[in-house]
């Protein structure tokens, strides 16, 4: 299943209410749905950094679209990526789960996630953190990581 494309209108409102949040000005950029979509993903990253008003609708497109992005990199339906309370895709090649929880869960949190897809961490070390968790033998996204 392809990933939904979300509405160029929704993601400006919420670039923009982001940026106002951490004090920036409107986004003046191209209206292109991949240049909102990267420019919110650099704003809420800068807003965690400033740790400035973080714009809930912000976070969760942010989230979803890295999501789907790392669920067209690696097709599939053997791992679980969570992101609560935001998004959740099933990706990477492998033995399809159909029922019940399935065996390769990864769990992560919305700024933990976000610093991985950006390449601002590594796995190793989102590993480490209390924020993550990993089950299962497929349960590594190091091979698609970073996907910006």
């Amino acid at each position: 299943m392809p990933p939904r494309k979300p509405d160029p209108h929704t993601v400006r409102a919420a670039l923009d209410a982001q940026l106002i949040a951490a004090g920036e000005p409107p986004y003046d950029g191209p209206e292109r749905l991949e240049h909102l979509l990267g420019a919110l993903v650099a704003a809420v990253l800068r807003a965690y950094d400033a740790d400035r008003g973080m714009e809930r609708d912000a976070v969760r497109l942010a989230v979803r679209h890295l999501l789907d992005r790392l669920a067209a990199q690696a097709p599939g339906r053997s791992v679980e990526v969570r992101v609560p309370p935001y998004a959740a895709v099933q990706c990477v090649e492998g033995p399809r789960h159909t029922r019940g929880t399935p065996p390769n869960v990864i769990e992560l949190a919305p700024r933990t996630w976000l610093d991985l897809a950006a390449g601002r961490m590594t796995w190793a070390d989102a590993l480490m953190l209390p924020t993550t968790s990993a089950s299962g033998p497929r349960a590594d996204l190091s091979p698609y990581l970073p996907l910006t």
